[in-house]
């Protein structure tokens, strides 16, 4: 796998740079940010917000960038075009602080890009079954930013998933409804109508996710945010996610019950690949 990494100190290195220590602030009091997007078939779909939204976690995270999102735009060009065209890639751009004594020292605030090979996943879907791990509440964690250290508990959530047999987890939000899947948002559909959990402050209301959303509704469907009950799931006509790194997939499997992928999420998927590749 081929990877490639810009440094803050203008430096670009291939595979995985050695660039925080055991001192470092964010390596062991967890104020790392990153954001993720996507390189495939030529296109860089939302680049720009992606870049953005990196930015505003770190200053959430108490940090203090040191790079505009455009600047990180140019960057990320240079990064993919040391790759052949047709190379599927994720994009990470990090931020973290070298010092500070429990919260960072935002005048430490370092940067990188990384950039590797990474295929897209096939349209076949994915299993989930619903984890006893919940989304932290916006009181209790840094909710509103894309914060390495909130991963820990998805991670714990999609072992979970693994020990059982499926490929991911629903995870509910503090008062139990569903929030999104460990590793993406979520949608169903029910009679044709398209519902989605409301954004409550427990997870990201992601760039995909909204982009999915706009898609949806210029195609015809109606797009609810709402609460969204294990329930609903499991009366659901189809499950699908959407998410930085797979986009739109199909859930063909919710607990007990078998789905086929349907044609909301078949829609979704065909109208996101018209608009990356500007064609909507």
């Amino acid at each position: 796998m081929k990877v490639v990494t810009y440094v803050d100190d203008g430096t670009w290195h291939d595979g995985n740079p050695m660039v925080l220590g055991p001192m470092t602030q964010s390596t062991w009091l967890g104020s790392l940010i990153f954001d993720g997007a996507r390189h495939f078939e030529g296109v860089t779909p939302d680049i720009e917000k992606h870049c953005a939204r990196a930015c505003a976690s770190a200053r959430t995270m108490m940090l203090e960038p040191k790079i505009r999102p455009e600047e990180i735009v140019e960057l990320v060009k240079d990064a993919v075009s040391r790759f052949s065209g047709d190379t599927a890639l994720y994009i990470k751009p990090m931020f973290w602080a070298d010092s500070g004594w429990i919260y960072p020292d935002p005048a430490s605030t370092r940067f990188l890009l990384n950039v590797f090979e990474s295929p897209l996943p096939g349209g076949a879907g994915f299993s989930a079954c619903v984890s006893t791990r919940r989304r932290p509440a916006p009181d209790q964690a840094p909710t509103d930013a894309k914060a390495a250290c909130l991963y820990a508990n998805a991670g714990r959530a999609l072992k979970e998933a693994a020990d059982k047999g499926f490929d991911n987890a629903v995870v509910l939000d503090p008062i139990g409804n569903v929030a999104e899947f460990a590793t993406a948002n979520l949608f169903y559909a029910k009679d044709g109508v398209v519902h989605t959990p409301v954004p409550n402050g427990t997870f990201l209301n992601g760039i995909t996710r909204q982009r999915v959303m706009g898609l949806l509704r210029k195609a015809g469907y109606e797009v609810n945010e709402r609460a969204v009950t294990v329930g609903d799931l499991m009366t659901a006509d189809e499950i699908f996610s959407s998410g930085n790194h797979g986009k739109v997939q199909p859930v063909n499997r919710f607990e007990g019950r078998n789905l086929q992928p349907g044609p909301v999420a078949a829609k979704a998927k065909e109208m996101y690949w018209a608009f990356a590749h500007g064609d909507a």
